[in-house]
């Protein structure tokens, strides 16, 4: 969402900006009031509060939680951690009443938009994203919440339709992708591409395929194609990974270089030839969006070899802007790179298509456009 903010300052939109979780206190000259988790103590006496000035919307918030049940523990909590915001809130949002409300994920912010405009009637919008739609069969209210928003953004065709799929009205939806805030120039091709520099830029869960892709490594040394390999991101499927990279022989031609800050990986996407992602869908039913470092690969001229789990084929089209390749075809990753490594100009024609297909659908300054103009029709109307 930082992009799409700093996008909407500069069309001049004035903005009170909220976190649930932590973060900095600024962001572009903007202050962030940010939710001390210490302050759900007050619940004990604003809830009393608050239901006495609307009894309605405790009785209906009491009946769904005794209805249904939360698909995860931590959804269940996301919920509550947005309801106690809202609680906690309302009595600030009426003093200083905004033009609308936007919560740009289906969770916790979206809860908390939603028990704004049920307490005081304050207009919302909302966004919907991979984590919201798919982890666990979705969040816990999201039809409940999104049904009222006066309009419902997600950055994927895929999310779209499974918004629609959801019951919502397909006449509120829109696919607004996030986007970049300048575009970088294109680096020049590495005429030599031996060995051949490959990235992936992933957290290390489930849902991002990195078994298959430590086995597509494997399947790359027995082709006695030569490669280093650079994983950039942290998390709880490190140690793991480590392992079966050992275990496969791998190891040496792999660093694991732990999370970098945002600039950092923009020096990695400078060293790197081909950006590999290898999603799968996990166990929980989550999945990938299309993750941004997709379309900032393609920006700076790194080709992007990827599975077609998910909404990247909405970015990568096989042969054109990108390949392309089921992650358990390990024979086609390897047709692949040694391709990439070889055939400069393929390689040119994809790097010109990338580049062509983020400056017009990866802009965020043209996005935070189509989004204002949502908000612009709210307001106005």
């Amino acid at each position: 969402m930082q992009r799409e903010v700093i996008a909407m300052l500069t069309h001049g939109v004035r903005l009170r900006i909220y976190s649930m979780w932590g973060g900095e206190k600024m962001f572009r000259g903007v202050p962030i009031t940010r939710f001390q988790k210490w302050k759900l103590l007050t619940l004990l006496w604003m809830i009393p509060i608050e239901s006495l000035r609307r009894p309605e919307v405790l009785r209906q918030l009491l009946k769904g939680l005794l209805s249904r049940r939360p698909p995860s523990w931590i959804n269940f909590w996301e919920n509550m951690l947005g309801a106690g915001f809202a609680c906690l809130y309302a009595g600030e949002f009426r003093r200083n009443r905004p033009d609308h409300i936007h919560a740009p994920w289906g969770g916790a912010p979206a809860t908390a938009a939603w028990l704004l405009w049920r307490l005081d009637g304050h207009r919302f919008s909302a966004a919907a994203h991979a984590y919201d739609i798919y982890e666990h069969g979705g969040d816990w209210w999201l039809k409940d919440k999104l049904e009222h928003a006066q309009f419902i953004h997600t950055s994927t065709e895929m999310g779209l339709r499974s918004l629609i799929e959801h019951g919502l009205d397909s006449g509120k939806i829109h696919c607004i992708r996030r986007g970049l805030d300048q575009m970088p120039r294109v680096k020049p091709l590495r005429s030599l591409r031996d060995p051949l520099r490959l990235l992936c830029v992933a957290r290390l869960v489930e849902k991002k395929g990195l078994r298959h892709q430590l086995r597509i490594y494997a399947a790359l040394k027995n082709a006695g194609l030569q490669f280093t390999v650079r994983i950039v991101g942290d998390g709880p499927l490190k140690p793991e990974l480590e392992r079966l990279a050992g275990s496969l022989g791998v190891a040496s031609q792999i660093s694991f270089t732990g999370h970098l800050p945002h600039n950092e990986v923009w020096d990695q996407l400078e060293w790197a030839d081909v950006l590999l992602h290898s999603g799968v869908i996990a166990q929980s039913g989550d999945r990938d969006g299309l993750p941004n470092v997709i379309p900032e690969a393609m920006s700076i001229g790194v080709v992007v070899v990827t599975s077609p789990a998910a909404a990247t084929t909405e970015a990568v089209s096989s042969g054109h802007t990108g390949l392309v390749a089921a992650v358990d075809e390990k024979e086609e990753w390897v047709e692949a790179l040694r391709e990439i490594s070889r055939d400069d100009e393929m390689v040119e024609n994809l790097r010109t298509n990338a580049r062509q297909w983020v400056e017009e659908n990866f802009d965020a300054h043209k996005n935070a456009k189509r989004l204002l103009a949502q908000f612009d029709r709210v307001i106005k109307s």
